[in-house]
């Protein structure tokens, strides 16, 4: 088994580096900002997932305080959309270096859809959505203390919207919404096809299971 520290990988072996492709698939963080003189920010970040339930907090990093980290910081508010397979072109191409005050959602061809509790627009092809109040910008740091260029933005889910044709027997069908997760390099995968699993019985005092 190939073994390396991060900062010594043979290039020669792997002339790319792996982590984001080992850390797979990753929820994509479809973010939709708005600062305070009304421009609107969408954007997909790579490093985005969900870290409580209760109450229910999510978040995404950003490299650099880009415009989705600093609207979110300036207005205090974020949505995000959920991308699926229909949508993979459109959400690709959110993610270009456009000049400032250029729309992402113009860019894309994507229509908005007004949110209900907070101000960013969603995107009104997605079908699910999460309106987001931010309660803490932080700066990463490495395991010396010293600060790194990435700023994680965690917002407690305040709304949520979902497409009713998802919703079958009370809950939401994850293969017919097919939501895409990120793989690294410039691979994605869908979710298009799911399996359940039930999880383990708890321990009795004696070791048991309960049955």
């Amino acid at each position: 088994m190939l073994f390396y520290e991060p900062r010594s990988r043979d290039k020669g072996i792997l002339p790319h580096d792996p982590f984001k492709a080992l850390i797979a698939p990753r929820p994509i963080g479809w973010v939709s900002t708005i600062n305070t003189a009304g421009a609107v920010n969408l954007a997909p970040y790579s490093f985005f997932n969900a870290f409580s339930e209760r109450p229910p907090i999510i978040g995404f990093s950003s490299a650099g305080l880009k415009d989705s980290a600093t609207f979110a910081q300036e207005t205090g508010e974020f949505v995000w959309n959920m991308p699926v397979y229909g949508l993979r072109e459109a959400m690709n191409l959110t993610a270009a270096p456009l000049p400032a005050g250029q729309s992402e959602f113009d860019f894309a061809g994507l229509a908005t859809a007004p949110s209900v509790l907070v101000k960013p627009p969603r995107v009104k092809a997605s079908p699910a959505a999460l309106e987001c109040v931010v309660i803490e910008v932080k700066r990463l740091s490495d395991r010396h203390g010293a600060p790194v260029d990435n700023w994680l933005v965690l917002g407690e889910v305040v709304g949520v919207h979902i497409e009713e044709a998802f919703i079958k027997n009370g809950m939401v069908d994850m293969a017919a919404m097919q939501p895409i997760a990120r793989c690294g390099y410039e691979d994605y995968v869908v979710a298009d096809r799911v399996f359940s699993m039930k999880r383990p019985p708890r321990l009795r005092p004696d070791g048991t299971l309960e049955r």
